[in-house]
């Protein structure tokens, strides 16, 4: 199994939700967070006075998914959050060891 963490613009969030629905992701986790990259953040105007703001909201998407549907997953966020803008956002994958569903007591891919 694979631990799917994408991290979007916040606008994109629910075209990403429903392209994974249609795959059959049967569920995620998502936190609203702030960060930069290669844009280190912007300028704003705010009562006439000019501030840069260092962080910029995002969203983290994070799901589990088994082995053979981590290409597709991969690739239905890719291709709904790509705007071909700079602050698109980063996809990390790592292995996920062991999942436990604790009102049934399922474990692995029945547990997702």
């Amino acid at each position: 199994m694979k631990k799917i963490e994408a991290i979007i613009k916040p606008f994109k969030l629910d075209e990403v939700r429903e392209a994974l629905s249609e795959l059959g992701v049967s569920g995620l986790t998502v936190t609203e967070v702030k960060g930069f990259g290669r844009q280190k953040g912007h300028t704003e105007l705010y009562r006439g006075a000019e501030y840069v703001v260092d962080f910029l909201p995002k969203i983290k998407i994070e799901i589990v998914v088994t082995a053979d549907m981590l290409d597709t997953a991969i690739e239905a966020i890719i291709n709904v959050a790509r705007t071909g803008k700079i602050g698109d956002g980063k996809i990390f994958v790592s292995s996920v060891e062991q999942v436990i569903r604790i009102r049934t007591g399922e474990t692995d891919a029945s547990a997702i």
